[in-house]
């Protein structure tokens, strides 16, 4: 296969991968932002529906994962891109800390926020502004946030 054909391929793949996810997440509810929330609030009428939703989605990785492994290599690329880090570090935890509580305030994660923008609600528009007016920022805030980082 030449390099552009290679190329297109995993494009076509990543859209084909895109689109079934969005419709999973609509399907799942966890496009509208209440039933998120719903579920991140064990104080006021919790709703459990979305564990049904990560369940189902490990329960395919699980199985998925298991037949990918037994490959030499993707279909469409040299190798498998899996990360290689184990270690727990400020700056991931920091991070992961500022990703859930804008999801338990807004509702949405960006995966979500981005499937939500087609059905034109004015919440999923306004956090995705607000999640690209953030990421902005914090790519600018990056160095400073390095260096503090590393002198702790």
């Amino acid at each position: 296969m030449t390099p552009r054909a290679r190329a297109w391929a995993e494009g076509g793949v990543a859209l084909l991968s895109g689109v079934i996810f969005a419709l999973g997440l609509a399907v799942s509810g966890m496009t509208r932002a209440e039933k998120v929330v719903g579920f991140l609030n064990f104080f006021r009428g919790w709703d459990p529906s979305l564990m049904f939703v990560m369940g189902g989605a490990i329960a395919v990785h699980a199985v998925a994962w298991r037949l990918i492994k037994r490959r030499p290599s993707p279909l469409f690329s040299a190798r498998f891109l899996v990360p290689t880090r184990r270690d727990l570090d400020a700056r991931l935890l920091i991070g992961a800390a500022i990703f859930g509580v804008g999801w338990g305030l807004g509702g949405f994660c960006p995966g979500p926020g981005l499937a939500s923008l087609v059905t034109g609600t004015p919440t999923a528009l306004a956090f995705m502004v607000a999640m690209l007016v953030g990421s902005f920022g914090a790519s600018k805030a990056e160095p400073a946030i390095t260096r503090a980082l590393q002198r702790t």
